[in-house]
């Protein structure tokens, strides 16, 4: 793929005109090489084939800097925002930001030289504004919003039209992270009113246990209302979690790691809690029926499902509706499973084969990839991975790879890597669910009782016998457990 340079064209007097928020994101609009005219080390920053390899921390923080005739990539901000976060906080970053800006800026001086703050104000406020913007979760601190609000007091004084840009900023900030905390909020709600203990086993009266087909039995609906639930919840996820769901002790700073106070991953800890949920939610609606012919109409139904949703491009759905689909309780249901008609089963497990590295599913990704970014509509536009193995794919490329090189620089190659990956993944969750809401049928996603491991084997036993010893003798263990019978 032919990679773009992105450079900024500053306007003199009104504000740099830089790509949007999302277009830095785009594998097209997103730059790995980060390029220069020499080769060799400039500015404390090693450069290899025109591209940033490696760099000390100093150099790096430097490079971020706006100055009255640079702007820095838009490529760079992001990997080094993301990044960053290994080596030294967020608040930590933005203070020596805006204190060297201070020191090269001389804004600290009793008259302050307008025509050169005229030309830096608009690079340090776009420098600002897309921080906010990518990364919102960093400015849940006091102390970020404090560097950010004296900076702009600094250059305010040159130009009227900077405290009404400071003001659409901090605005915009604090919508972004009101929406945010309340989904968060609406998740822990549903998180805590769900109770994933058995739900009383055969003794229940039909009213009180609906089962899937009787909320939705048209399988494009459900495949759309989970791909509402699955963006729903990738919308909350900031790109910092990824770094930060596996930040070690930095070598050079022995005392902590830089999130000491906690691992700020909850809204991607809280993603992969829905797979598992949805696993089982899909392995209790097969289990349930206490009639054959019903479980094969509810495992046919989940495969049109699969399919839909195959189609659509939600492949975190598809994956886990296949996993449910494969826990033992139901794969053991042999007598159900033979009236089935499975052919189109296997097109999908075939699909989501994990042989080769997940050759097949990875293919089918970069095809939806490819169509989202040709896409007309946003219906074209969803892509979902599977998220288990983003996580897993980002987790060997940071486990594969030094933070820091033996010199002790930052090892930034492997950085643009990482922003490859995750910005990729930024694109995909601002995408707009373009399917009609279904209240009740995200409801009971939500909420739907769902059996235990135990429960659901103790189904799977109360509907086709046990076959061997082994089975028998679990089944008469989880009967006086459960059931309270021997």
């Amino acid at each position: 793929m032919k990679h773009k340079k992105i450079k900024d064209v500053a306007n003199k007097e009104g504000m740099p005109q830089t790509l949007s928020s999302t277009s830095m994101f785009t594998p097209c609009g997103f730059s790995p090489h980060l390029h220069t005219s020499k080769e060799g080390e400039q500015g404390g920053l090693i450069f290899q084939d025109g591209n940033l390899t490696s760099a000390s921390l100093d150099a790096l923080i430097q490079h971020l800097i706006p100055t009255t005739d640079y702007y820095p990539e838009k490529a760079y901000i992001f990997t080094f925002l993301l990044s960053s976060r290994l080596f030294i906080e967020p608040h930590e970053l933005l203070s020596r930001v805006c204190h060297k800006c201070i020191e090269q800026q001389r804004l600290d001086d009793p008259v302050l030289d307008k025509a050169r703050i005229r030309k830096f104000g608009p690079k340090i406020l776009q420098l600002l504004t897309e921080w906010t913007e990518t990364f919102p979760y960093d400015f849940q601190e006091e102390r970020m919003i404090g560097h950010l609000k004296d900076m702009i007091h600094r250059i305010a004084p040159c130009d009227e039209a900077y405290w009404k840009k400071m003001n659409q900023l901090l605005q915009a900030l604090n919508q972004k992270l009101a929406t945010l905390s309340h989904g968060q909020e609406g998740i822990v709600k549903i998180s805590t009113a769900v109770s994933d203990k058995l739900v009383a086993f055969k003794t229940k009266p039909p009213s009180i246990q609906r089962e899937i087909l009787s909320v939705c039995s048209d399988p494009y609906t459900l495949a759309q209302q989970l791909t509402h639930v699955e963006l729903e919840r990738l919308s909350h996820i900031g790109p910092e979690e990824f770094v930060q769901a596996f930040v070690h002790k930095d070598p050079l700073d022995g005392t902590k790691t830089c999130f000491s106070e906690q691992k700020k991953t909850s809204n991607l800890e809280a993603y992969v809690k829905w797979f598992n949920r949805l696993c089982y939610l899909v392995a209790t609606e097969i289990c349930m029926p206490a009639k054959k012919k019903q479980r094969a109409q509810v495992i046919e139904f989940f495969i049109d499902v699969a399919r839909e949703c195959f189609n659509i491009g939600n492949f975190n759905s598809l994956m886990a509706i296949i996993s449910g689909m494969n826990m033992s309780p139901v794969s053991r249901l042999k007598k159900t499973w033979s009236k089935v008609k499975t052919a189109k089963f296997f097109i999908l497990e075939h699909q989501m084969d994990p042989t080769g590295n997940f050759y097949n599913y990875r293919t089918a990704l970069r095809g939806a990839a490819h169509r989202s970014l040709t896409a007309h509509s946003n219906r074209e536009k969803i892509v979902i991975p599977f998220f288990s193995l983003l996580i897993k794919d980002i987790y060997f490329l940071n486990e594969g790879c030094a933070n820091r090189l033996p010199n002790g620089h930052v090892n930034f190659e492997k950085f643009l890597e990482l922003a490859k990956q995750v910005g990729e993944f930024i694109t995909w969750k601002q995408v707009e669910c373009p399917f009609e809401q279904d209240p009740n049928i995200i409801h009971y996603l939500h909420t739907a009782p769902i059996f235990t491991e135990d429960g659901l084997y103790l189904a799977s036993y109360e509907s086709e016998s046990p076959e061997n010893q082994t089975e028998k003798d679990r089944w008469k263990s989880l009967r006086s457990t459960i059931l309270g019978k021997t």
